[in-house]
């Protein structure tokens, strides 16, 4: 499994869909997931440290997990079909692991909020987008923009 962080979240300047672009801790590994608006609400109010009245549904989920004493150990991206990719998130409660389907931005904002490590499993790793150390202009552009880029990029200009 490889090790994943979030490196932005926000809309795609092209289609205006929300996108998570998650890379590994070297940042030379990228893979740009479409997500839902909420959710990539969810992952902004964590990254960009926005106090909220009320909890959110990612933040009930987890206060439950703790309420029942387990806790967030890890969520893994496993599979891709169709077109969807897949995720589960891994608790520990006690001696026991248990693992739930869920869809990939949920388990990450719910790993945001809980501290736990993101992982893409070798399944999906063909799918990241690796940044070759080549003289390629078009990926030394791409990796221009991913060393600059912040949830400010991809807010839509009025």
């Amino acid at each position: 499994m490889l090790r994943m962080k979030v490196k932005a979240v926000g809309l795609d300047r092209d289609t205006f869909l929300p996108v998570v672009i998650l890379t590994n801790d070297g940042e030379d590994s990228y893979l740009p997931l479409v997500i839902g608006p909420a959710e990539a609400n969810a992952i902004a109010v964590v990254l960009e440290s926005v106090e909220i009245s009320r909890p959110l549904t990612h933040d009930l989920l987890l206060s439950s997990v703790l309420a029942l004493g387990a806790k967030v150990d890890k969520v893994v991206i496993t599979d891709l079909a169709d077109d969807v990719y897949y995720a589960e998130i891994c608790f520990i409660q006690g001696e026991k692991t248990v693992r739930v389907d869920a869809r990939p931005s949920d388990a990450i904002a719910l790993a945001l909020r809980s501290g736990a490590a993101i992982f893409v499993s070798e399944k999906i790793k063909p799918y990241a987008m690796a940044v070759s150390g080549e003289d390629d202009p078009e990926m030394e552009q791409f990796r221009s923009f991913l060393e600059n880029v912040s949830p400010d990029d991809f807010r839509k200009e009025n």
